[in-house]
């Protein structure tokens, strides 16, 4: 009876994570319409870029404050609000064709995706059973690289033009809403201890906000960099591009692998592992001068093992808060891998421009010494 009561929740949990997949579709998909569309208008790279920063900045401003939300509504009413917003936005972006409705829209995206991920992450953290945590981590983090990867590419695949791109995006995010609505208000059982706060959290395992730091600028915050490093080398636009595709692909490639390994060995090793990798591909890139292919090795390594850290921090919390709500614990993780992949351009970029490939390298490895640091301190 109790294996059909966990399969009956987590049958539950995968429809969450299938509608949150949706929604990244979505983003995927329009983001880089909407970005070509500004430009088109006469928006610069720097306005472009704002724009572009406006959802993750309101993730960051309010996933401290989501766990007190999910106490107070639970997971499903918080999971429909982010929905409805997310269509709401989407919806301002296909009627409308000026900058000021769809910074709005891209703010009221930002709400509804914090909301999103705290609830889907925490979800999954709390009902997935032990000895699988890692494989139930890695595929739903490996479904959403699938999507993201996906997204931009459907306007080519389908020749489709602006304005039916931004409405396929409704579509999308219309069906997410459907299947979120058609989830029970009580189908998820919800912690009777007091939920854990954001900062709470952040307190009780600093070192591992900081893995989740480091997996947020490896895997977020290197691609545009790394592209304009390729580019200021000599490469065309394409083969610039496709350095900071490597860092996607080792993503997506790498999320699977990750969580099985996490499910077969202690965390402490993996994450050792991993971060060693990191600093590996660190001193690799210090040669990416004199060794070009080095550029396209390091960012599928920066990319899977960047994101798998991310992956694997959302494990620990499953085991570190057992017995208690995850969503601080989620939304711990979710604010270090967010402030990574925020400060990870700016940092990387001026060591970039200071000191050349050495000094981009010397940044990147200190990273990873205190990734190696933070993870000699996670229980066995």
């Amino acid at each position: 009876m109790t294996a059909v009561v966990e399969g009956g929740r987590m049958a539950v949990v995968w429809r969450f994570a299938a509608a949150t997949a949706l929604i990244v579709m979505a983003f995927g998909m329009t983001g880089p319409v909407l970005a070509v569309s500004l430009q088109h208008t006469g928006a610069g790279t720097t306005a472009v870029g704002l724009f572009a920063m406006i959802p993750f900045g309101m993730i960051g401003l309010l996933i401290p404050f989501v766990p007190t939300v999910l106490a107070r509504w639970g997971v499903v009413r918080t999971y429909r609000v982010g929905c409805l917003l997310n269509l709401v936005g989407s919806a301002i972006y296909a009627t409308t064709d000026h900058w000021l409705p769809w910074c709005l829209a891209s703010v009221l995206g930002g709400i509804g995706a914090a909301a999103l991920w705290n609830a889907t992450e925490a979800l999954l953290a709390r009902e997935a059973p032990p000895e699988q945590r890692g494989r139930v981590m890695g595929l739903y983090q490996a479904s959403l690289g699938a999507a993201l990867a996906l997204g931009p590419f459907v306007p080519a695949l389908l020749g489709w033009g602006e304005r039916r791109v931004l409405w396929a995006g409704v579509v999308l995010v219309a069906l997410c809403c459907a299947m979120a609505l058609a989830i029970p208000s009580r189908a998820t059982r919800e912690p009777a201890s007091r939920q854990a706060g954001t900062w709470e959290a952040i307190r009780a395992v600093p070192l591992l906000v900081l893995i989740a730091f480091s997996g947020g600028v490896f895997e977020a915050g290197l691609s545009s960099v790394s592209a304009a490093n390729a580019s200021a080398s000599g490469l065309s636009l394409s083969s610039a591009a496709s350095v900071a595709g490597a860092i996607g692909v080792g993503s997506f490639l790498c999320q699977l692998p990750a969580g099985l390994a996490a499910d077969r060995f202690a965390l402490r090793k993996v994450f050792s592992t991993a971060a060693l990798l990191l600093l590996g591909s660190s001193l690799a890139f210090a040669f990416a001068d004199q060794a070009t292919w080095l550029l396209w090795a390091v960012g599928v390594v920066w990319g899977g093992v960047g994101g798998a850290l991310y992956t694997l921090t959302m494990v620990e919390v499953a085991h570190t808060f057992q017995g208690r709500a995850t969503a601080g614990g989620a939304a711990a993780m979710i604010t270090g891998y967010t402030v990574g992949g925020t400060v990870g351009p700016v940092a990387s970029g001026a060591a970039l421009q200071a000191g050349g490939v050495l000094g981009m390298a010397m940044l990147l490895g200190v990273l990873a010494c205190a990734t190696l640091f933070a993870a000699r301190s996670v229980p066995d």
